[in-house]
């Protein structure tokens, strides 16, 4: 039987203290209080979609800004799914997926190739989107991209509701996430790297 692929995580800064799990090889539950509601709600899609579990308290220096909140969680899950996979050995390494949510659509690829780099671009003409500053959207995924050692890219195509757009993003990188999580039988004892190191 194979083995649940999970990670507990505690990340303690001045600016922020942030505890949780997250299983990979989840059902879509979650539990998850970061103090910015709709970051809240975009990691509950997250979940879902990925078909993960995750748990996860974030308290943060919201009375400066919401920075170093939205960043470090996007760090902290990265760290997670990195130790949750562990050699990485058998995976797909690479997953896209493209999303519609009414009149939007978003595209998300990831590639777990050990090489941290994020690429956003989601066309936001808003400040806020719910009570989330819009232009740290592009800060959670590069902190997401810095700890997971993974290349990020995520792109809303068409749309005009922000909200939507958002959410069809976090909804597509779910997605994508759980393609490139997920095992491949046939190569389930080969690392997916030619170089012999991922």
């Amino acid at each position: 039987m194979k083995r649940t692929r999970s990670a507990a995580f505690k990340r303690v800064t001045t600016e922020t203290q942030i505890r949780g799990k997250l299983v990979v090889d989840g059902t879509g539950r979650y539990d998850v209080r970061t103090g910015i509601r709709f970051l809240d709600h975009m990691l509950e899609l997250f979940t879902r979609h990925g078909g993960f579990d995750l748990t996860l308290k974030a308290t943060g220096d919201l009375d400066v800004d919401q920075h170093h909140t939205v960043e470090d969680v996007g760090i902290t899950l990265g760290e997670a799914v990195l130790k949750a996979l562990g050699d990485r050995k058998g995976i797909n390494r690479a997953g896209y997926f493209l999303m519609p949510m009414d009149e939007t659509l978003a595209l998300a690829s990831i590639d777990l190739s050990g090489r941290p780099h994020a690429v956003v671009d989601l066309r936001l003409k808003v400040r806020r989107v719910g009570d989330l500053q819009s232009e740290l959207i592009h800060d959670f995924f590069d902190g997401f991209a810095t700890g997971a050692r993974a290349n990020v890219h995520a792109k809303v195509l068409y749309g005009r509701s922000s909200h939507h757009q958002v959410e069809a993003v976090f909804k597509s990188f779910a997605r994508a996430l759980r393609v490139a999580c997920a095992r491949d039988a046939r190569l389930a004892k080969m690392l997916p790297s030619t170089k012999g190191l991922l």
